[in-house]
């Protein structure tokens, strides 16, 4: 093999063995129906029956209040809220 290779080689062989964990997914279980944690901020966060708070305070995509009917989105196990 030439040497040119070897370095592209390693880091190719490198990624396929750092995907090649095998994460298995999990479901979530059904977190209830979402409250506004303070009504008297303009923007205010969700919290859920089980206690967990969304991480974001406005929808990512219209940048308007979050919508306590729609499930949100976990990112890193935390609750990500949308409009």
């Amino acid at each position: 093999m030439r040497r040119g290779y070897l370095l592209p080689a390693l880091f190719i062989l490198g990624l396929l063995s750092a995907c090649a964990k095998e994460q298995t997914p999990r479901l979530v279980e059904d977190i209830g129906v979402a409250a506004y944690t303070d009504s008297m901020v303009e923007l205010p966060r969700l919290r859920y029956a089980n206690g967990d708070i969304t991480i974001n305070d406005r929808c990512p995509v219209r940048k308007v209040s979050l919508n306590p009917r729609l499930m949100p989105l976990f990112v890193n196990g935390k609750p990500l809220g949308f409009c």
